[in-house]
């Protein structure tokens, strides 16, 4: 499967990113990182928190990548998920645990399935990697969309 392969089958719209979008979602990033570290919420807003940094570097991702999904359509975190080989190259079982995260926090939201306080630690932690991932792809492919941009943050993990 490629980004094109899903752009024809309607997954996908063509995107073209501003450093301005791209900057605000990974400050995003941080702020909902920081929010997964807090101990004094319960364990299934700490989830919530580290998966939508997920989510969030999934998007920056594909939009730096040419793309964004095509939210009039269902599914689109499972093709940000899908996505992920493709635009920051990761292996196939990153792939399937963030596929694994991603129907956790689908059970834990329709459904009031429980949250274990080490699966928000590997939530936190996987969305802690795709960040460095994707502040690396962005310094090597995309440097313009990081003008301005501080680099690493030094928040506590």
């Amino acid at each position: 499967m490629t980004l094109q392969n899903l752009w024809r089958i309607g997954r996908l719209k063509p995107h073209a990113p501003t450093a301005v979008e791209v900057q605000r979602l990974l400050a995003a990033v941080e702020r909902n990182l920081r929010d997964a570290g807090q101990t004094s919420v319960s364990d299934e807003t700490r989830f919530d928190a580290a998966y939508k940094a997920v989510m969030q570097c999934a998007l920056a991702a594909m939009m730096v990548s040419g793309f964004r999904p095509s939210t009039s359509e269902p599914g689109h975190h499972v093709t940000l998920i899908q996505s992920l080989p493709l635009t920051l190259d990761i292996d196939n079982t990153t792939w399937v645990l963030l596929d694994a995260l991603r129907r956790k926090r689908n059970a834990n939201d329709y459904t009031g399935d429980g949250v274990t306080p080490e699966m928000v630690d590997e939530c936190r932690l996987q969305a802690d990697r795709l960040e460095h991932l994707l502040r690396q792809r962005l310094h090597q492919m995309h440097p313009a969309l990081l003008q301005g941009d501080q680099g690493f943050s030094n928040r506590a993990r």
